[in-house]
């Protein structure tokens, strides 16, 4: 296999506008273009191929020296058509574009379609190919459009200036219903000088660019059956190959999806399991605090002086004594107050003997009943008690006058 940088030279000037060419002459070169270029790229893995117009505004470079097929192939979508066509300005870019090339073993070649008539000397186009030889760039024409004695004369020259050890190539292709790539399948520009191999590699290209001619993969079948059948069983391994990897990739993305599913639900899982443990422990925090509260409360209450005790129910005796004895003082402190004349103990007594009196008494303390029966009792005791002492005073006089 070759390993070769290829420059193709477009001709997009006004002539391509013609119809003599199935469907128009630019059409049918576009697609001799692309079957060259599937043709180079598939014969060597490392084959690069570039594109360059040589018409309308100027010559242009539209790809430099590429392996990429379908970038090769993009560029020949929307040229512009106009223009007269420079031969020579186009071989000399195309030259220097391969003078550039990345990979130095490549070997040089450019391509020409040439479809309108050519405006350069004779002499200028030799000079031009012994340049070409001089730098071992091989060059191959293909020339196409209205038979033109004077044209093909140039081109000719040009070529066997150029020519080195039989490595360029020119290929006249007659208007008629025979397209350019039909012609081109079969000559040295697509079969690669004679060597094994390169006519399968062009008769591929020819099936990639999806069948420009009416046969498949633009092999007549009844010229060569075994190349064209060949081609068949190769796109329907291709194809077959090209399912199995789809359905692989499918069963890839819906595993990724599960996968993707499995995931989001352990994660809801693993935040609601969070979620509870929260709530649990904010629920402990608020009884925590809740207690805390109620101890708070419980100790400020026994802490305060003012706070009201309910008193026990084996306690209430000692309660009624006390209120009894805080009556019978008030009692006694009021009786003195309004006795303060009285002389001694006697005359009190006395004076407690009287029940209007202690009734009036009573009646004018605040918050004393005197029809209690807690009162009566009392009174009843204060009086049994004055009489008492009042006998014992009377006892004491007498034995004292006995003594006397």
């Amino acid at each position: 296999m070759v390993l070769e940088a290829t420059m193709i030279c477009v001709d997009n000037s006004e002539w391509m506008r013609n119809g003599d060419y199935s469907p128009t002459r630019f059409q049918a070169q576009a697609d001799a273009v692309s079957l060259i270029c599937g043709a180079k790229t598939q014969s060597n893995p490392e084959n690069t191929v570039g594109v360059m117009t040589m018409a309308g505004k100027g010559v242009r470079v539209l790809v430099t020296p590429t392996s990429d097929l379908g970038k090769i192939l993009a560029c020949m979508h929307g040229l512009e058509i106009g223009g007269e066509m420079n031969l020579a300005a186009g071989i000399q870019v195309a030259q220097l574009a391969l003078k550039h090339r990345q990979n130095k073993k490549q070997q040089q070649r450019i391509i020409v379609f040439a479809g309108s008539p050519v405006r350069h000397d004779k002499k200028s186009l030799e000079m031009i190919g012994r340049k070409l030889k001089k730098n071992s760039v091989a060059l191959d024409i293909v020339e196409f459009g209205e038979e033109d004695d004077e044209k093909h004369e140039k081109l000719q020259a040009l070529l066997t200036a150029a020519n080195n050890n039989d490595n360029s190539h020119i290929v006249h292709v007659p208007a008629g219903q025979n397209a350019i790539p039909d012609v081109l399948i079969s000559t040295p520009i697509f079969t690669g000088d004679g060597e094994s191999g390169s006519g399968f590699a062009a008769a591929a290209a020819a099936a990639a660019a999806g069948g420009v001619s009416g046969f498949d993969f633009d092999v007549d079948p009844n010229v060569d059956p075994e190349l064209a059948l060949a081609l068949r069983v190769s796109m329907e391994e291709e194809r077959a190959r090209q399912e199995a990897a789809a359905k692989k990739a499918a069963e890839e993305a819906s595993k990724q999806e599960k996968g993707e599913g499995q995931s989001s639900q352990d994660a809801t899982m693993t935040d609601r399991a969070v979620a509870s443990d929260s709530d649990a422990k904010n629920k402990t925090t608020d009884l925590t605090e809740e207690e805390d509260a109620l101890l708070k409360q419980a100790l400020a209450m026994s802490m305060d002086d003012d706070t009201t005790v309910p008193v026990p129910v084996h306690d209430t005796d000692m309660a009624e004594a006390a209120v009894n004895d805080d009556l019978a003082l008030a009692l006694q402190m009021s009786v003195q107050d309004s006795t303060s004349s009285a002389a001694n103990e006697e005359d009190m007594s006395k004076l407690l003997t009287d029940q209007s009196f202690v009734s009036s008494i009573l009646s004018s303390l605040p918050g004393v009943d005197p029809n209690d029966p807690s009162v009566k009792d009392l009174l009843a005791s204060m009086q049994s008690h004055s009489e008492s002492q009042e006998k014992k005073n009377d006892d004491g006089g007498s034995k004292e006058d006995d003594k006397q």
